[in-house]
């Protein structure tokens, strides 16, 4: 039953797209270019509504069960009504927070929230009157994660996809069929939207589908993770390693600029390996490596040893931290740790 509802939500999602896109043009849903977007013409928006009616048909064929699915679809059709409306109004910043800030509370009010960690040398921490808050961090900070990397053509889709299948291979080895059913079914409604979404794009998934796919991605990252040890409570921060880089060094960039936090520029991964010379695809696919490479240093992750864990962070840090200065993606003069290099090769 699970492989034939993965191939209808596959087709669905294919299905529903050329539809949302006649719907996008219709009712005016549209991008128009601008100096900080790769695109040169107006293209439909609303992409996302495909993605959630492809997942929708998937979860209602399949049931997977759990006490906390109802409020996780309802969380979810908050955040699409908070997108649509974005994608239609461009609506501000602090009413796409409350919408997302709503979400959120609906899936920590049905059950879902981080209470303890494991510390791996033994005891435990309780987080006490913080765990509701550190879950709303979690979940806002991963849903405007997602939605920060969407600026090429199949680019938030197909990390989202890759980061999806992750969960859904973890959560298999972790025997979390819930998880790995929803995030299954998730990934082969995005897959199927790549095929409308990859470069040269027919149609953008908007706020809809980026906010909806991080929201997701961050709920179902958390149930699969929740409550267990240090080491692994890092591993859907790795896995998820693209979007926090680039929304972390987004922060960096914007500190050290001083910048307001919130204000928009041409600075992040994907900006910045276009101006290092790639093509609009060669950077999408880069990226998708790069996701691929998390997606897999999260699996060897979850099976080292504590030591073992420790060092593979450590190298995995300074690998970042190399890669983020060479793009550029600090800003151009932030180069401590090449800077320390050349210094000591003299």
């Amino acid at each position: 039953m699970l492989y034939l509802t993965l191939v209808l939500a596959f087709v669905a999602s294919i299905l529903l797209t050329p539809l949302v896109k006649m719907l996008a043009i219709r009712i005016g849903a549209v991008d128009t270019p601008n100096y900080r977007k790769v695109h040169a013409r107006i293209m439909p928006r609303l992409g996302g509504l495909a993605i959630f009616g492809a997942f929708l048909i998937g979860y209602f064929i399949l049931r997977p069960e759990d006490p906390t699915a109802p409020f996780i679809i309802l969380g979810a059709l908050m955040i699409i009504i908070t997108g649509v409306l974005d994608d239609m109004f461009e609506i501000t910043a602090k009413a796409k927070l409350l919408g997302q800030l709503i979400a959120a509370g609906i899936v920590i009010y049905g059950g879902l929230d981080i209470d303890f960690i494991k510390l791996p040398f033994g005891g435990v921490l309780d987080f006490g009157y913080l765990n509701i808050p550190l879950t709303i961090l979690w979940i806002v900070g991963i849903t405007n994660a997602i939605n920060l990397i969407d600026g090429l053509d199949g680019l938030a889709a197909g990390v989202s996809t890759i980061a999806l299948i992750t969960i859904a291979g973890m959560a298999l080895m972790m025997g979390n069929t819930f998880v790995f059913a929803m995030a299954a079914i998730l990934a082969v409604s995005s897959l199927g939207f790549l095929f409308y979404n990859f470069h040269p794009a027919k149609i953008f998934m908007g706020d809809t589908g980026a906010l909806f796919l991080g929201f997701m991605i961050a709920v179902l990252a958390l149930m699969g993770f929740k409550n267990i040890t240090v080491i692994s409570l890092v591993i859907p921060i790795i896995m998820l390693g693209v979007p926090i880089s680039d929304t972390f060094f987004a922060i960096v960039r914007r500190y050290r600029m001083k910048q307001p936090l919130s204000a928009a520029d041409k600075s992040h991964l994907h900006h910045c390996l276009l101006n290092v010379g790639f093509t609009h695809r060669q950077t999408v696919l880069i990226i998708y490596a790069l996701a691929a490479m998390f997606g897999l240093a999260a699996l060897i992750f979850s099976q080292a040893t504590v030591w073992g864990a420790i060092l593979l962070l450590a190298v995995m840090l300074v690998a970042i931290e190399l890669f983020v200065e060479a793009v550029g993606l600090a800003g151009k003069n932030y180069r401590p740790l090449i800077n320390f290099v050349r210094m000591i090769g003299k």
